[in-house]
Order: structure tokens, then C-alpha cells, then sequence
């Protein structure tokens, strides 16, 4: 018999009952360092203070009014979005498949408001992630996402990740855009080279397309800056953010400029859920925190120590683990046995991560994580690669 709870998830076998900062306690009562951070969603750790209180008043007072009525806690955190990166106008909804089915359409909009109805396809990327609507996973690409599902939605082209030549190839006169990660992490925490982004928006220029970043799990501070197209010159036309933004509680956004965000005028796009002023709230308590004086600065050196204690790790245990990618606190350590092995073992030494594509182990602790609990992670990690060295010699 089917059980109650639908069979799309694989759970690992536990519960967990509160947590506190970078850890997570089972309904046993043993104790996980959170190195998932609910896939780089809780990006404040567990019962951060700030971010409880905000949203304990806020539910006190008023959850849902909808977007018939003005939200003041959005328009807020939109202005602070706007003054805090390359965007004009914010659209605020509940998911990063729900961020990018806006970017979406809003590059499609836009195309045709100014003239070229013809433009409704997008060069997507070999390796990317970009949801689980229809829509979405038709833009990620991946045959193993798209089976069972019929014809996927047209209208998306894929070519090799960090190819410009392949990407000029791909463009006809019905191209409106691209969307890109600047990390892909589902697809194994591969980066984009800074040439390779110079490239598109020079290519989104002289086309007359619309640069999208898909930043649902690169943004929010992951990489070090408070968003992951900052560490270079390159700026897009629109983007897309979720997990990390509301510190757990269900949010995204879409960032635009001015002439691609005109396109969303009333009637076009919408939301229920989106942007009410609990999530705001919420969004509002995540940025008082990670905009505060020193918090980036603060969590470069613990990523820094992180990243060069995975280093020694690879020195140490060349055939469990291979390599170290990443930025900031959004890493992976590419495996020489199968991921799926080590996060089980590395759960048993009790360290919670994240499988990920190419043999990949993410890495995704809160922002808030310490360097004495990076030392834990380490110890784990070590004493998993140690036991799953002993099981392969058997």
C-alpha cells in the first residue's frame, strides 16, 4: 500500500526534532552537524534569535492579506534588494522553480514588448538546475528529470557549459536569452569561468538578448558575497533567488532591470503566496544579518579554514575524495568512491551533507558556522574517509 506521504522523495531514515545554530537533533536525541543546511536554504542556521523573533511578531500580527493590498514588509525588503544589486524592481514568490518560470517569462515579455514576438527561446546549459515544474525541468535539460513526463516545453536550447562558441552557434532569430548558474551546484559544483560570463553579456549585447543568472542556490551570501555574480564585472539583465533568502521559510525572488522587469505589468504574471508578510518578514530579519558590518568578512576566513582543511583532507585520503570546488561556503569534494557511499557513512559519524552531480559531496554549512565546527566536519569527514578505506580493503 502506497504510504500517506507521496513516493517522490528517497528520505534517509530520520527525523529530526530542533536544532540549534550549525546542528540538528534526531527524535533520539543524538546530535547532527548540519553541513546541508536543507540544501543551502537555512542559511542562518537553526533558531537563529533575530530571525525567530521576526517571525513570531509578524505571525502575531498578520500572515496573508495577498497581493490585492499593498505589503509594506515587501515593499521594504524589494527596496533593499534594489539598493543592494544591479536590479530596478523586485517580484517576490515562494520557490526557485516558481523564480525562474518568472524569469522565464519575463524574458519572453520583454522580447515581445519590444518588438520581436519571434524570441521566445533560451540557451540553457549542459549540467544546469533549474527546477521541478514543467517548465523548468525542461530548461534544466537533464533526461532523467524529463522521463515519463511527455514532450518537453519548448522552447529551451542546451549547449556545453562554459563554451561560448557553442552558445553563439545555438543563436537564431527566435533566441531571446540566456540563463546560466554562476555555480551549477546540482550539477556538481561546476563554476563558471569569468571570461565565460564577460563572454555571454557581451554576446546578450551585441544580440539584443536578456543575461538571466540563476542564483537560487549561488545567492544569499553562499559564495562569500551577498550574491554570486559580485565577484565578477558582469551583471544580468534578471535573476532568480530562493533557498537561502528567508533563512527556511519558503521564499524567492525575481531581480530585473527596469526594461525587462516593465514587462510584468498587471494581468501578466502573479503569485497567491508570494511576497505576503510573514515570508518578508523573514527575508528582512535574513538581510539584517547578513548585511550587518563584518558578517561577509567574518564568514570568508571560516570558508577559507574550511577549504583548506578539505585540501588536506584530499592529501591525506586520495581514494576516497579527489578534489575541492567551490566558493565561500557553497564547496564540494569530489569523490573516488560513489557520493551516495560517503554521505551515508559521513551521516553515521554524524555530519549531514549533500549528494550532488559528477561524484560530488556538497558541502553547504549555515553562514553562521564556526571554525571549531568546521574542525568537527573535518574529524568527521576524516573518520569516514577512514572507514570507507577499511571497508574497500575487505
Amino acid at each position: 500500500m502506497i504510504s500517506a506521504l507521496m513516493p517522490n522523495f528517497s528520505r534517509a531514515d530520520i527525523a529530526f526534532d530542533h536544532g540549534h545554530g550549525a546542528w540538528l537533533f534526531d527524535t533520539q536525541g543524538r546530535r547532527y552537524l548540519d553541513f546541508g543546511a536543507g540544501i543551502a536554504t537555512s542559511s542562518l542556521g537553526h533558531g537563529h534569535p533575530h530571525l525567530v523573533q521576526a517571525i513570531a511578531a509578524q505571525a502575531a500580527k498578520v500572515i496573508h492579506v495577498s497581493n490585492l493590498y499593498r505589503v509594506p514588509q515587501a515593499e521594504t525588503l524589494a527596496a533593499r534588494f534594489v539598493a543592494a544589486s544591479f536590479a530596478d524592481s523586485v517580484f517576490f514568490c515562494n520557490s526557485g522553480a516558481e523564480a525562474n518560470e518568472g524569469l522565464i517569462k519575463a524574458i519572453r515579455k520583454a522580447q515581445s514588448d519590444a518588438g520581436h514576438p519571434e524570441r521566445t527561446r533560451i540557451i540553457c546549459f549542459e549540467g544546469a538546475f533549474h527546477g521541478r515544474t514543467l517548465a523548468t525541468i525542461s530548461a534544466t535539460g537533464n533526461p532523467k528529470y524529463l522521463a515519463g513526463f511527455g514532450k518537453p516545453v519548448e522552447g529551451f536550447d542546451h549547449v556545453p557549459f562554459n563554451n561560448l562558441n557553442e552558445v553563439r552557434n545555438a543563436i537564431t532569430a527566435e533566441t531571446a536569452g540566456i540563463l546560466v548558474e554562476p555555480i551549477q551546484g546540482e550539477g556538481g559544483i561546476r563554476a563558471a569561468d569569468e571570461a565565460f560570463l564577460r563572454g555571454l553579456r557581451a554576446t546578450c549585447d551585441e544580440f539584443g538578448l536578456f543575461l538571466g543568472f540563476d542564483e537560487v542556490q549561488t545567492g544569499m551570501g553562499r559564495t562569500g558575497k551577498l550574491f554570486a555574480y559580485q565577484w565578477s564585472d558582469v551583471e544580468p539583465d534578471v535573476m532568480s533567488l530562493a533557498k537561502g533568502i528567508g533563512g527556511g521559510f519558503p521564499m524567492a525572488a525575481l531581480l530585473a532591470r527596469e526594461h525587462v522587469a516593465r514587462a510584468l505589468v498587471p494581468g501578466s504574471h502573479g503569485t497567491t503566496f508570494g511576497g505576503g508578510p510573514l515570508a518578508c518578514a523573514a527575508g528582512n530579519a535574513v538581510l539584517d544579518v547578513i548585511l550587518a558590518d563584518g558578517f561577509l568578512e567574518q564568514m570568508n576566513e571560516v570558508a577559507a579554514y574550511l577549504r583548506a582543511g578539505l585540501a588536506a583532507l584530499v592529501a591525506r585520503h586520495g581514494s576516497v575524495f579527489t578534489e575541492v570546488r567551490g566558493t565561500g561556503l557553497l564547496l564540494g569534494l569530489k569523490c573516488a568512491v560513489p557520493n551516495g557511499d560517503v554521505q551515508a557513512q559521513a551521516m553515521r559519524q554524524g555530519l549531514l551533507s549533500v549528494a550532488a552531480g559528477e561524484n560530488v559531496l556538497r558541502l553547504l554549512p549555515p553562514l553562521i558556522i564556526t571554525r571549531a565546527e568546521c574542525d568537527e566536519a573535518l574529524a568527521m569527514l576524516g573518520k569516514t574517509a577512514q572507514a570507507l578505506t577499511m571497508e574497500a580493503a575487505k
